[in-house]
Order: C-alpha cells, then sequence, then structure tokens
C-alpha cells in the first residue's frame, strides 16, 4: 500500500479478494507446503530452514481460527475449503476487541524472554523494533479496521 501508493480501500475491498491474490494466499497459507518445506529442513538438518518453517506453521496454526469471513484455503493444494472462524484477528464484530490485547501481551512476553537472554546491542534493537511494529500492527486492527 505504501510502496506503490495503492488505497486501503482497493488493497481490502478488491485486490484481496481477486483471483490472483486467493491463489497466492492458498499456496503460502497451506499447511501441506509448508509441512514439506518444514520435513525437507528436518531431513537436511538445517537449523535455520527449521526455523523459517517451524515460524511459518505456527503462524498457521494460530492464524486458522483467526478469520472470520476472510480465511485461507490452508488445505490447498488438495482443497479450497476455508474456515469461517467465529473469531477474528482484526474485526472488532467478531472479538478482535479480545483477540487484538491478546496478542499484544503474547508479542511482548516473547520480547521480554528474547531481552533475557541477553542478546547483542543490534539483536535487542531488532526485538524492540519488532515489538514495536506488532503493536503498531495491533493499533491498526482495533482502532481502525471493522466489517460493521
Amino acid at each position: 500500500m505504501f510502496l506503490l501508493g495503492i488505497p486501503p480501500d482497493v488493497v481490502f475491498d478488491d485486490l484481496y479478494f481477486s483471483d490472483t491474490w486467493q491463489t497466492v494466499f492458498a499456496i503460502d497459507n497451506s499447511f501441506f507446503v509448508w509441512g514439506a518445506l518444514c520435513g525437507l529442513a528436518c531431513w537436511h538438518r538445517s537449523p535455520w530452514a527449521v526455523a523459517l518453517t517451524g515460524a511459518a506453521l505456527l503462524h498457521l496454526l494460530l492464524d486458522f481460527p483467526l478469520h472470520h469471513d476472510d480465511g485461507r484455503p490452508h488445505f490447498w493444494p488438495f482443497s479450497w475449503w476455508v474456515f469461517e472462524s467465529p473469531v477474528s484477528y482484526w474485526d472488532r464484530g467478531h472479538g478482535a476487541a479480545w483477540v487484538g490485547p491478546i496478542e499484544a501481551v503474547l508479542a511482548t512476553s516473547a520480547a521480554v524472554v528474547l531481552w533475557r537472554r541477553r542478546l547483542p546491542m543490534w539483536g535487542g534493537a531488532a526485538v524492540a523494533f519488532l515489538l514495536l511494529a506488532e503493536l503498531w500492527v495491533v493499533r491498526q486492527w482495533l482502532f481502525f479496521f471493522s466489517s460493521g
């Protein structure tokens, strides 16, 4: 949106539900794709690849139950079925008012755990930056987005 100057309403009203974007979402949100990649990472004993693919699978496990009417086909390429959760991470009409704060607390807790590991200065700065970015996103979901 910011780099290409595309207004949010065009992204979320038009592009988001286009066939092209939905196909990309299907591929990059597939339990099967990330599971296969994680299996390959484990087989090759690549710590960075295991961490990356494991993080992707963790994201999918948390993503799956938090999309009300904008979910993704997490079982692609075997199915285009989309779970419609009663809960949404961004839509206040479907629980975002309590999901967002829980997400913020979990992100802050994870940052504290990382800081306690006595990271080098650049690592601590990176964690702080990522935490601030996460809290900014939670703020956006809570105060600017709603399906109602």
